[in-house]
């Protein structure tokens, strides 16, 4: 019997990214589903009743939900004793450090009140882009974040590239200048090609932004 893998997902969501760049890492053929939020499908609201919220991975018609949680399920579930395509490091340890380091880029809203802000406001949340210095002091000059292999902080940070114009736009902030390492570091992920087919155009996203904010300034 042929598995069934469904993602509920929209289009920019960051979230959404790591489950599809998980789940391409893996070779895992899957259906994805675009949500509206303004009209939650049935589907989305019996998979997550909780929060309601997209992604959500159903697997055999059982879900799984948070990205994160999703990414470590299916580093699992998927050729798990593949060490080539191993999300998550063998050693308990180095497993431990992966797992802090993609539970800091979670708790991190990079530049999520930069977008959303103006004037006084917009100048102090440039702040939050701080944080992202802190992931250029600890990639330093390795490949990837656990070293040389592709694996669970690359593709927990990695959908933030998608909004690197949009924060270079809205904040008048320098990315090469600022964090050189940091985009040397995404335009190697980008060439893989499960992360090229799982982000969506910078540009694409801006004018979504734009748009959005548009809408919630004027409520």
């Amino acid at each position: 019997m042929a598995e069934e893998v469904i993602l509920l997902d929209f289009w920019p969501s960051l979230f959404g990214m790591r489950a599809r760049i998980a789940l391409r890492e893996k070779g895992v053929e899957f259906e994805w589903r675009e949500e509206d939020l303004s009209n939650k499908s049935f589907q989305l609201l019996k998979m997550n009743p909780l929060h309601n919220q997209i992604p959500v991975l159903i697997h055999n018609g059982k879900p799984v939900c948070e990205s994160l949680i999703m990414v470590q399920y299916i580093n699992e579930t998927w050729g798990r004793d593949s060490t080539e395509s191993r999300l998550l490091p063998s050693d308990p340890y180095e497993r431990a450090c992966a797992r802090f380091w993609a539970d800091y880029v979670d708790k991190k809203s990079v530049g999520r009140r930069v977008w959303l802000s103006t004037g006084e406001a917009q100048e102090a949340a440039k702040k939050d882009i701080e944080c992202l210095k802190v992931f250029e002091g600890e990639l330093g000059d390795k490949a990837c974040f656990g070293g040389e292999r592709f694996g669970c902080v690359d593709v927990s940070l990695i959908p933030f590239y998608s909004w690197f114009y949009a924060l270079e736009t809205f904040a008048n902030f320098g990315m090469v200048e600022e964090c050189p390492k940091l985009v040397a570091w995404a335009k190697r992920c980008m060439q893989r090609e499960s992360v090229a087919k799982s982000l969506p155009d910078q540009y694409k996203l801006y004018e979504f932004l734009l748009e959005l904010k548009k809408k919630l300034q004027a409520q």
